[in-house]
């Protein structure tokens, strides 16, 4: 999942040889391709995606210098401007049950199949890596009042920095869009109870890449564009390029 290298032994090539004994132990399991994605642009990337970034926290992330004020604005109209409601406005918006993950892997297949680069999940994956785990990533579904039926779902996880240096804030809670499926409510309303879900979770900002359906939503939702890149790579396959709008994928 994550490739990490301590600060003493960097720029001494342990990378590469890392990245070949992942490969050899993929390979001795019968698995020949793979998919990742790195902030470095490398030989070559298949989709170049951008992140952006939700305040929930505005003064927080302003005081550790996360982001800052914008001109003419004071720090009071800044948090009227990222004020969110107390609680979800979603009808029939619950956390999900095990008993949801059938259901649930069948809307999230089905959205899934409309995107060129995606995962297949089945129910054991869905299980795994969707139901809620505190402090790791969190899933909430739409419930139809009258026929029971499971219609939609919101995930994000989380993913916690150490702010070096400050008492007063020792960490930056930031979550991170999911997989979101929005079939009979509307995307921008599903992915502003997942804002209001994460600000009531104690999260400082609410991040997204402009992949899956995001795009729509991040301009309504006031999503400040990010500095930073993610760039998707397929190792031993040769596909065309790809727009951020093909890609179903988010590695967790």
């Amino acid at each position: 999942n994550f490739l990490c290298v301590h600060k003493k032994l960097r720029s001494k090539r342990l990378a590469p040889v890392l990245i070949k004994e992942v490969t050899r132990r993929c390979n001795v399991r019968g698995i020949f391709q793979a998919v990742y994605t790195a902030g470095a642009v490398l030989p070559t990337p298949v989709a170049s995606c951008r992140y952006y970034h939700r305040s929930l926290n505005p003064k927080k992330l302003i005081e550790v210098g996360f982001s800052r004020l914008a001109p003419r604005m004071t720090m009071a109209r800044t948090l009227k401007l990222y004020k969110l409601p107390d609680a979800p406005l979603l009808p029939g918006l619950r956390a999900v049950e095990k008993k949801d993950v059938p259901a649930c892997t069948r809307i999230l297949a089905k959205h899934l199949s409309k995107f060129k680069l995606h995962t297949e999940f089945d129910e054991a994956d869905f299980e795994h890596w969707f139901l809620t785990r505190e402090g790791v990533v969190y899933c909430y579904v739409v419930e139809d009042p009258t026929t029971k039926e499971i219609t939609d779902m919101l995930s994000f996880y989380a993913l916690p920095s150490t702010i070096i240096g400050n008492k007063q804030y020792p960490t930056l809670r930031a979550a991170y869009s999911f997989y979101n499926v929005a079939n009979t409510v509307n995307m921008i309303d599903l992915i502003q109870d997942a804002l209001i879900l994460a600000k009531q979770l104690d999260f400082d900002v609410f991040n997204a890449l402009d992949i899956l359906d995001n795009e729509e939503m991040l301009k309504d939702l006031k999503f400040g564009i990010g500095d930073g890149h993610l760039q998707y790579y397929l190792y031993n396959w040769r596909c065309r390029d790809m727009r951020p709008c093909d890609i179903g994928l988010v590695l967790l």
